[in-house]
């Protein structure tokens, strides 16, 4: 049985990436949410300079060079934010092969070896659990009727660990 659908305690986190252009080694912010026994315990957000100071989405999440210039690269972050992974089951991120995409390559570039973490996708979940279409992140957090601001790492974590609470809610019910 999947741990995600385990009655036994679970922990997990949720991770949302925002990149500054297409490649996956852009990453210009981050955002974490763990839960631990389907509650939320911790909640961290990081700004990252990215490799290059190029910003094609800063139309979508709001971030620009001048946000992250003085910012650690990934590679600096890395011991802060593989700290927030230990004990964890899995990873939960919307559209997760995205997320998972981001973090392998940025570890590798920095010379680093990817957590060994399985990727849970609220995507999927969103389908499986409740037949929602279409999946966007938007569109599952208004059928579930949670909060957000899309494209804000933080928020967007944040509904993905509670789009997996409440698919673990629903799941487990009994009969």
């Amino acid at each position: 049985m999947r741990p995600l659908f385990q009655k036994t305690p679970v922990c997990f986190v949720a991770i949302d990436f925002e990149t500054a252009d297409e490649q996956p080694d852009s990453a210009c912010a981050v955002a974490l949410v763990r839960v631990v026994n389907d509650e939320i315990t911790e909640r961290t957000s990081f700004l990252i300079q990215p490799p290059r100071r190029d910003f094609v989405f800063t139309y979508l999440h709001g971030i620009a060079w001048s946000n992250v210039a003085d910012q650690p690269t990934f590679g600096e972050w890395w011991p802060r934010f593989k700290v927030k992974l230990k004990g964890a089951d899995f990873l939960a991120a919307h559209n997760a092969k995205f997320d998972q995409n981001v973090l392998t390559t940025c570890c590798q570039q920095a010379g680093t070896v990817p957590p060994a973490l399985p990727f849970v996708c609220t995507v999927l979940l969103a389908r499986q659990v409740w037949n929602i279409y279409p999946t966007k992140l938007p569109n599952v957090c208004a059928a579930l009727k949670l909060p957000l601001t899309h494209h804000n790492a933080a928020s967007d974590a944040e509904a993905c660990a509670r789009i997996v609470m409440a698919a673990r809610h629903k799941t487990l019910e009994p009969g």
